[in-house]
């Protein structure tokens, strides 16, 4: 692998850390290409590899043997695979997997990545403001489902997705949808016209263009917002107005 003089990265979880900790990960991180549908956590089988998203957006999603699939949350290039790590276990019953686009990421070994953690307290620290993050998340999610009807509720995830994206385009299935906001297929047809109706997105097969981010906001209430500015408070910039910083890179790195 290259020495680059400059590494580069639009992770920024990764750019959190102080730029003597991030030297220390960029020797151990190599660039791999991630596409639609690949598994990046593997449930119930023990963790080899953590991945650290430039683009797209990977689904956390549980899978009921009685009540099929729903996800439990969602992560792009604000975040990182394979959260049970920092709290001590090295593996999890939920799947992740590329959901939305094709792009890359810097994959670490799983037990590099556990001894640098272990043995440095700022890049700990920095990855479990992380984990609170992904934790208020899911907690929205499970508030949201209880408390707002479907509109809103596909509202909330389309910000979500448009936060973890350039551009305005996102390639979403009706079937994914429904998955995301725990409702039939149909409902969420139906509330796609409606919406593309008002003039806040356009339904196209397989993608949804975000026609007024405002009035989208407007739809989806209180039920988004919180987790972004926890986000924003405990690590960076989340949303399209992202930053791509070099660092001055020591030994090996992503090419």
């Amino acid at each position: 692998m290259s020495q680059p003089d400059q590494f580069h990265t639009t992770n920024t979880l990764l750019l959190a850390l102080a730029a003597e900790d991030l030297a220390l990960i960029v020797p151990h991180l190599s660039r791999v290409k991630l596409v639609r549908k690949q598994v990046l956590v593997i449930p119930n089988e023990p963790v080899e590899h953590v991945y650290f998203p430039e683009g797209g957006i990977a689904s956390i999603v549980s899978d009921m043997a009685r009540s099929g699939r729903t996800e439990t949350g969602i992560f792009g290039r604000e975040g990182v695979s394979a959260t049970c790590l920092l709290l001590g276990t090295d593996r999890t019953p939920h799947e992740s997997f590329m959901q939305v686009g094709d792009s890359t990421a810097l994959r670490i070994d799983a037990a590099r990545y556990l001894d640098l953690v272990q043995h440095n307290a700022s890049i700990r620290t920095v990855l479990l403001r992380y984990v609170q993050t992904a934790l208020i998340q899911a907690a929205q999610s499970t508030a949201t489902n209880a408390q707002f009807r479907v509109e809103a509720r596909l509202a909330r995830w389309l910000l979500m997705c448009h936060d973890r994206i350039d551009g305005d385009e996102i390639e979403l299935t009706h079937e994914f949808m429904s998955m995301m906001n725990s409702a039939d297929r149909s409902g969420v047809t139906v509330t796609l016209h409606i919406m593309e109706g008002a003039g806040l997105i356009r339904s196209l097969r397989g993608r949804v263009v975000i026609r007024d981010r405002e009035k989208l906001e407007e739809l989806a209430g209180d039920s988004y917002g919180v987790p972004e500015a926890e986000y924003r408070r405990l690590i960076g910039p989340l949303g399209q107005a992202h930053v791509v910083l070099p660092l001055r890179a020591h030994g090996n790195g992503p090419d």
